[in-house]
């Protein structure tokens, strides 16, 4: 970890609105839902991450499921403090003699507030860490995918997540331009709900319509290899029965149709912000997409057709971000300036 000694350890952490992702020693050590399950009646917490995901939607009235991070910030700051001190808890690396002075990265919205910018640090610090740097989420995610971003070479990001989609061209080690809007996994979840509501007049939860997303989610209405039909099952409004129908990708493409378009324009917008000598470094590079909202299938396709530039999807977009914020706590000295 080179500049600190035994006794002081460093996480770099991406803290999303979907899930949390925790690196150490560069290797991703926690990878959990961000979602934390209170119980009402003694104001405890019961479970956090993957046993609290499977009670969302499920529970009963003593126990709440809260997602303490919306649209990429901090929504409940108390229980955002428990998340985090839980996320280090299950890295281990506090179980020892002498607890370590522990020093963390944490990635951001590119536009972030100062007030939310404030929330996450402090919740960081009440969560234990002595030390909380933060890099923006469009360069953790360039650094991520292998981009060299201290070159004079100008790249564009576009990073979806769960809460937010971060559009942003980067060039000698800064972010030129750049676009922060709430359209990304969360208001996809919430179009399939919509949809299935006034077309199919049933009643879907959140954690299905991640599922009908991810099985049959397109950005496009005609596909190669399209997948299989998906089962969904809800409650019909009609009769309030339990009920089951066979969705498709074209319905689900239809559905997300809108939202896609404001990630559309949001990116021509940025374009349109950038410096004529980066534009034409981009015309030659392309755009890169990173996080979960990239892996829709078609969205690469949609953007090419829309931009007229080459989209090239990260490997392993999902942990994109995460895997550029342990580089650069890595190798904190190289990237210093880049980190706050």
């Amino acid at each position: 970890m080179g500049l600190f000694s035994l006794f002081n350890k460093e996480l770099a952490m991406d803290l999303g609105t979907a899930n949390s992702i925790v690196i150490y020693n560069d290797q991703v050590v926690i990878d959990e839902p961000s979602i934390v399950a209170l119980d009402k009646t003694t104001n405890k917490i019961m479970a956090v991450g993957k046993r609290a995901q499977q009670m969302d939607g499920k529970n009963n009235k003593t126990i709440e499921t809260i997602r303490p991070l919306r649209g990429g910030v901090i929504a409940d700051f108390e229980m955002a403090q428990h998340l985090i001190r839980e996320l280090i808890k299950m890295t281990n690396i506090s179980r020892s003699f002498m607890p370590p002075a522990l020093r963390m990265v944490i990635c951001i919205p590119s536009g972030i507030t100062n007030v939310e910018e404030r929330a996450v640090r402090e919740s960081a610090e009440q969560a234990g860490a002595k030390e909380i740097r933060m890099i923006h989420e469009p360069m953790a995610a360039a650094i991520g995918i292998g981009i060299d971003v201290l070159e004079p070479y100008g790249n564009m990001i576009v990073d979806i997540g769960g809460g937010t989609a971060e559009i942003a061209v980067i060039s000698l080690g800064g972010i030129v331009c750049n676009k922060s809007i709430k359209v990304a996994g969360d208001e996809f979840n919430e179009n399939v709900i919509e949809y299935m509501r006034k077309q199919h007049n049933i009643v879907i939860g959140v954690r299905t319509a991640e599922k009908v997303k991810i099985s049959v989610g397109s950005a496009v209405s005609e596909l190669e290899n399209p997948p299989d039909d998906y089962e969904t099952l809800g409650r019909d409004l009609l009769t309030g029965l339990p009920k089951n129908i066979l969705v498709n990708y074209k319905e689900i493409a239809h559905a997300l149709d809108k939202s896609i378009a404001r990630i559309e324009s949001a990116i021509l917008e940025t374009l349109a912000d950038t410096p004529p000598e980066l534009a034409a470094d981009i015309y030659k590079s392309g755009i890169y997409l990173a996080g979960g909202g990239s892996l829709l299938r078609g969205l690469d396709q949609r953007i090419a057709s829309k931009t007229k530039l080459k989209v090239h999807i990260a490997e392993d977009p999902l942990r994109a971000v995460a895997r550029g914020t342990g580089i650069a706590l890595k190798n904190f000295n190289k990237f210093s300036f880049l980190i706050k």
